[in-house]
């Protein structure tokens, strides 16, 4: 546990340096782009000084380290208000999509590849085994946006059965989280389907097999466990990949979260926003990799040997 904090805050510094310098070397000044091209450039310059814009990059930098010790996050460049405000008004819709997105990969994923796993054992159900291996492939290769705006032309436009933007109601989760959910579940459950096929080889499942236990008492007694154990360790990364695909799929959804709320910041070329928000997203994914680990050696004590 030590050695994983330790890395933690190697790489929480490390995310912290890597967002300052990313959005400090992207070209323009984002004072004149709040301000407006026909500002005065006497107000120009007295905001720039009022922000600290004008000094060296290097103290910028360390007046950004400053603050984000003490929680201080700057005042966004657009609408004035402080930073760390417009990150409490958004990120509950954020963390209620992408919660609401984890939970369906994982419902989706660990039955499906479990039962194809179970079907298609020993070379049986070939039929079964390349459908399921040509729709999970295709699934993961369409980016989360596009598969997002296919389900908006299908059940939004198509067939008006949901609402194609918004989070004004509960049937407005559907369409978002589902195209968060979908590709991830694919890989999610070619993983399990892969583990869950290991399983069933292996000397323990053969004699609970000889032993005529019920199916149910089978799978999810003695496969089940051993199988999460791969699930969770691809899971931590696959939220990884929630996180960032929710910034485009908030945009394709209208979703009032952090990712639409990045991506205006990015073209209004609002730094202390910018880097609020990509610091949060890169802590969140860094601290729940961290929860995994621990949960991973809380399962199977061995696997903590092999990670380190």
């Amino acid at each position: 546990m030590i050695r994983r904090a330790v890395r933690l805050a190697i790489s929480l510094f490390v995310v912290v340096t890597a967002s300052f310098l990313l959005v400090h070397l992207v070209p323009g000044d984002p004072v004149r782009a709040a301000l407006g091209a026909t500002a005065d450039p006497a107000v120009v310059a007295a905001r720039r000084a009022e922000l600290g814009l004008d000094e060296p990059l290097l103290t910028q930098y360390l007046n950004y380290l400053g603050g984000v010790f003490s929680g201080n996050l700057g005042t966004s460049l657009t609408s004035g208000d402080p930073v760390s405000s417009v990150i409490a008004t958004r990120l509950p819709a954020t963390a209620e999509l992408a919660g609401l997105a984890f939970l369906l990969t994982a419902l989706m994923a660990v039955p499906v590849g479990m039962w194809v796993a179970v079907a298609t054992h020993g070379g049986r159900r070939r039929g079964t085994d390349l459908a399921f291996t040509s729709v999970t492939g295709i699934c993961t290769t369409v980016p989360d946006f596009l598969i997002g705006v296919g389900l908006v032309f299908v059940f939004a436009v198509t067939l008006p059965w949901l609402p194609p933007a918004g989070a004004d109601t509960p049937a407005s989760y559907v369409l978002p989280a589902l195209a968060l959910a979908l590709g991830p579940s694919c890989q999610l459950a070619r993983i399990i389907r892969t583990e869950t096929t290991r399983v069933l080889g292996q000397d323990h499942l053969r004699v609970a097999r000889s032993k005529r236990l019920p199916a149910r008492r089978l799978y999810l007694r003695h496969a089940l466990p051993n199988v999460l154990t791969a699930g969770l360790t691809v899971g931590g990364i696959l939220f990884a990949s929630l996180v960032g695909g929710s910034v485009l799929v908030e945009n394709v959804f209208a979703w009032p979260g952090l990712g639409s709320t990045v991506v205006g910041a990015i073209v209004a070329q609002d730094y202390p926003l910018v880097q609020a928000i990509v610091l949060l997203l890169g802590a969140v994914v860094l601290v729940v990799n961290l929860f995994v680990d621990l949960a991973l050696g809380l399962l199977d004590p061995r696997s903590t040997l092999t990670r380190s």
